[in-house]
């Protein structure tokens, strides 16, 4: 009897969405992750749980409001990492006429109906906050509804929800070698030790790799893909406000500009065909000013290339032919082939659906409960998402030593786990060292042990992006703690 009944390799947000799925149906599973989970293109993504408006210019209607329920589901069961925003599209002269834009957020709107969020609407911004980042003369801007994710946060909570499902999560586990018979027969090096585990089936999730692991690991054909690299920029806040300003650059492409991290705006996407070395991904001079050129059209605050504090940059697969934008679920076997899931591609807002349908596939080799995940909550999102800022206040309450941004991250982070960190916590020094205005060894050590993190970057950057702000000092500090005393 194999030791699993499906072996994932890639822990990215494909990855751990198809281990929480199959484990939740009552298969038993492993994932493999080389690395850290999400620290590919998982956490360089746009940060978005959208319809994809620009997907009606394309007249992909059914694509647009399959999307839009996917959000709805999102904001359901990750209320704490999932947002509701407003975003703004300024009319620009030059650009699609307003009546187009019109009708866009309009259908928008239809395709959108019951998700409870504010309908679309015209704003002068020469008459509101709007438009006081804006150049002059922009005089109409159009705002609709959609939302913001935690890019990081909600691969680690996907893990988290599988592991206490029954799946075995192994970061630094690398896949090296499997053989292929009625059954798999996988040999990893796990953090330097040489193990081998046998699984009735194998889900190739490894995103830009997936070519690479299918020749040289799985030994098998590998899918016709072709690597696209995406590309976001990070400066200095260009605006108050919570709403995300979106762009009509001159090329047609929509370029998106959202609050980051409190002090800092996202600006991008910037995509292109990528070669290369997917573990070596970095943003291009070009893309960088071509990000900077897109924002200087629109905001009153012009920015230069040396005004960016950190480029995010992720290489993934697409499907070709045709060039597929929902992502790739195939399925190999046949006799004496064990079963053989490739999974590639696709953005976030489709990520929970579509390890539903790569699960689902295997359904042909395994009995298995009904689907269940757009019902459940990940870790820490019991409760609905016009409560956040209830939630935020209640950690205020019970933990009276936390400032208001402060609890609003930790909510935004763990949710209603935020218990598990700050238990009877009276004042911050009950918490451990410090580093930082805000990192505690309480959360260090609930990041080590509950979460996977293994360095500083780890938890720097993908659990948290406190990277941005925390002094050498502390980050040395932070790296001596994790090396000593972190994991209990």
């Amino acid at each position: 009897m194999a030791d699993y009944d499906l072996a994932i390799i890639g822990g990215g947000l494909n990855g751990v969405s198809i281990a929480r799925d199959a484990v939740g149906r009552g298969l038993r599973v492993i994932l493999l992750e080389q690395g850290d989970l999400g620290a590919g293109a998982s956490s360089a993504s746009p940060r978005l749980i959208h319809g994809d408006l620009a997907g009606l210019e394309r007249r992909h209607f059914l694509r647009v409001r399959s999307q839009l329920a996917e959000r709805d589901v999102w904001l359901r069961i990750a209320p704490h990492l999932v947002r509701p925003m407003r975003f703004a599209i300024p009319a620009h002269a030059e650009e699609r006429p307003e009546w187009q834009l019109r009708s866009w957020l309009l259908l928008y709107d239809r395709l959108a109906s019951g998700s409870g969020l504010p309908a679309s609407a015209t704003v002068d911004v020469t008459h509101h906050p709007l438009g006081n980042a804006l150049k002059r003369p922009f005089g109409i801007a159009f705002e609709y509804s959609d939302c913001v994710v935690d890019d990081s946060r909600l691969v680690v909570l996907t893990a988290v929800d599988a592991a206490a499902r029954g799946a075995v999560i192994r970061t630094g586990a690398r896949c090296t070698r499997a053989e292929r018979g009625r059954e798999w027969r996988l040999v990893s090096i796990d953090r330097g030790f040489r193990q081998v585990i046998t699984a009735r089936a194998i889900a190739n999730a490894t995103g830009a790799w997936s070519s690479s692991v299918a020749e040289t690991v799985l030994r098998v054909t590998p899918p016709k893909v072709a690597a696209v690299q995406m590309g976001q920029i990070v400066v200095r806040r260009l605006f108050d406000g919570d709403n995300i300003y979106v762009f009509q650059n001159s090329d047609g492409r929509l370029i998106f500009a959202s609050p980051y991290e409190r002090d800092f705006t996202l600006i991008g996407t910037a995509t292109h065909a990528f070669r290369g070395d997917p573990a070596v991904v970095a943003m291009a001079a070009g893309d960088v000013a071509y990000l900077c050129d897109a924002a200087n059209r629109y905001f009153r605050e012009r920015i230069e290339t040396v005004d960016v504090v950190r480029t995010l940059s992720g290489a993934n697969m697409v499907q070709i032919p045709p060039l597929r934008r929902d992502g790739a679920v195939t399925l190999d076997h046949g006799r004496d082939k064990a079963p053989l899931l490739t999974v590639f591609g696709g953005d976030v807002t489709t990520a929970r659906r579509r390890a539903e349908q790569a699960v689902t596939k295997l359904t042909l080799f395994y009995p298995m409960s009904p689907r269940w995940t757009a019902t459940a909550a990940l870790p820490g999102g019991d409760f609905a998402w016009s409560d956040f800022d209830s939630e935020v206040e209640e950690a205020r309450e019970r933990w009276r030593f936390l400032g208001a941004e402060q609890a609003r991250r930790l909510v935004a982070a763990y949710g209603t786990r935020v218990s598990e960190i700050l238990g009877a916590a009276k004042e911050r020094s009950d918490l451990g060292p410090a580093f930082g205005p805000e990192l505690t060894g309480a959360e260090v050590r609930y990041l080590m042990n509950k979460e996977w993190a293994r360095f500083p970057d780890d938890i720097l950057w993908r659990r948290s992006k406190l990277g941005l702000t925390m002094e050498v000092r502390d980050r040395e500090a932070l790296a001596a703690f994790m090396a000593t005393s972190g994991r209990e």
